[in-house]
């Protein structure tokens, strides 16, 4: 009979605490924060409306500058590229060049000297 009346009374506290309260803690009051942030939001539409404004078209224009940045710089690393196989290239024409010249001359130089 006592654990009962234990449980009719556990009932009864229950029933008896506002369904506006919120679970102590750190989930408790995350939901405390957004409730009173929905109020204010529904009692000042227009203050929230020009934060959705303001603050989204702020996003948007980060968005589109950090895009260009993006696309800039792949642009720069194509040059990039392009320019090392360009020098890479003529360095290898300038050696090439030089490794034959240097074949006629000591092909020339060889012609020239007496054979016994």
């Amino acid at each position: 009979m006592a654990s009962a009346t234990t449980e009719q009374s556990g009932l009864e506290n229950q029933e008896s605490q506002p369904p506006n309260q919120v679970t102590p803690g750190f989930v408790g009051a995350i939901e405390e924060q957004y409730k009173k942030l929905r109020d204010h939001a529904e009692a000042y539409p227009y203050v929230w409306g020009s934060y959705t404004v303001v603050y989204g078209g702020l996003f948007l224009w980060t968005a589109y500058r950090w895009r260009k940045l993006r696309r800039t710089e792949d642009r720069v690393r194509g040059l990039q590229t392009k320019l090392r196989k360009l020098v890479q290239d003529e360095q290898a024409a300038v050696t090439a060049s030089k490794s034959a010249q240097s074949l006629d001359k000591s092909s020339s130089v060889s012609d020239k000297t007496p054979v016994p």
